[in-house]
């Protein structure tokens, strides 16, 4: 076996980003079946399968061992399959908000995007819905059932179990206004239901984050009986703001950096006069400074040194150091 000398890249939220030296300990190639089935399921496991289709920044590099579950059980079996090579687990939804390395990642990425599944309760205004289930689709659903509470999120392009995770927000809403519940998976299978008081919701954030449950489902509250047509109006509103405020036209993660109150981050990185910077083909768009934007054929490396360069940039000019709302997975080497 083969061992890589790497930059691994973490965050601390009180002093920026930190580099740290560490081995990465995948396996070389040949000593590998490149696919593995789960017993008692129709679940496989597979070798070298690239990240960069997955992501919304359209780029990455492979994940050692890949796994899209379906159903619980199957997810409960790709747990236990991680578990029994003791090999570290990362937790992949629809890809936004999210920077992989060109390197790839090591031991079992589970990807969530398969596993949907909705519940409508008109009586009530409860909806649950399964970890994967885009969170566009869910605002639309919902809105056409005259259940009010979720228009904010038909720009958002997560999952459930994503908004769950970081507390996706948007025009004054967001994920821990409505959440009634959630469903946990720890890694030795065991179930866990927790509700908004358990999860320690801020802004963008919930100790979900970096955690190694993994969001199953979750129910939301929202108001019964209202217009639907009054609510697919709004909904489409929100939408349209989004399109005309945002740039949509190429690949990107959504929103970069979280805001520092009072300012907002694409008023600092503006104001630093970034607009348009690139490093490669990554480019600070012109649309919204908070995007950084794959003009095509960029790296996650183009995109991660303009990131530090933003953050050096603003910090210069406003002594304020933007924290990532991307969330960065991977190793990266600094220059």
């Amino acid at each position: 076996m083969q061992f890589l000398q790497a930059m691994t890249i973490s965050y601390d939220l009180s002093k920026g980003l930190n580099v740290t030296t560490s081995t990465s300990h995948m396996l070389s190639a040949d000593s590998k079946s490149r696919h593995i089935h789960l017993p008692g399921t129709d679940c496989t496991i597979k070798y070298g399968v690239s990240l960069a289709s997955l992501t919304t920044f359209r780029v990455g590099g492979p994940a050692e061992w890949y796994v899209a579950p379906r159903h619980l059980e199957e997810l409960q079996a790709s747990f236990e399959w991680a578990q029994s090579q003791d090999l570290p687990i990362t937790l992949l939804g629809a890809g936004s908000n999210l920077l992989v390395s060109d390197r790839g990642l090591p031991g079992l990425v589970i990807c969530t995007r398969h596993m949907r599944s909705t519940y409508f309760d008109l009586e009530t205004g409860q909806v649950t819905a399964a970890a994967g289930e885009p969170l566009v689709r869910l605002a639309w659903q919902a809105a056409e059932r005259g259940l009010e509470g979720l228009e904010w999120a038909v720009g958002i392009p997560g999952t459930v179990g994503g908004a769950v995770v970081m507390n996706a927000g948007a025009h004054n809403s967001c994920t821990a206004d409505i959440l009634v519940n959630a469903h946990v998976l720890y890694p030795n299978g065991k179930l866990e239901i927790v509700t908004p008081q358990n999860l320690g919701y801020s802004y963008r954030t919930s100790n979900l984050q970096g955690d190694k449950r993994l969001v199953t489902q979750a129910t939301f509250q929202l108001k019964p009986g209202a217009d639907a047509a009054q609510l697919v109006a709004t909904t489409a509103t929100h939408l349209k703001q989004r399109h005309s405020t945002q740039p949509y036209n190429k690949p990107n993660c959504g929103s970069v950096f979280r805001n520092p109150k009072p300012h907002a981050a694409g008023w600092l990185i503006e104001q630093s006069g970034l607009k348009g910077h690139r490093i490669g083909n990554a480019a600070v768009a012109q649309r919204h400074a908070n995007f950084i934007l794959n003009c095509g054929g960029a790296t996650a490396s183009d995109i991660f040194q303009l990131i530090r360069f933003v953050q050096q940039k603003v910090e210069q000019e406003w002594s304020l150091l933007l924290e990532p709302e991307v969330k960065i997975l991977g190793d990266f080497q600094t220059i």
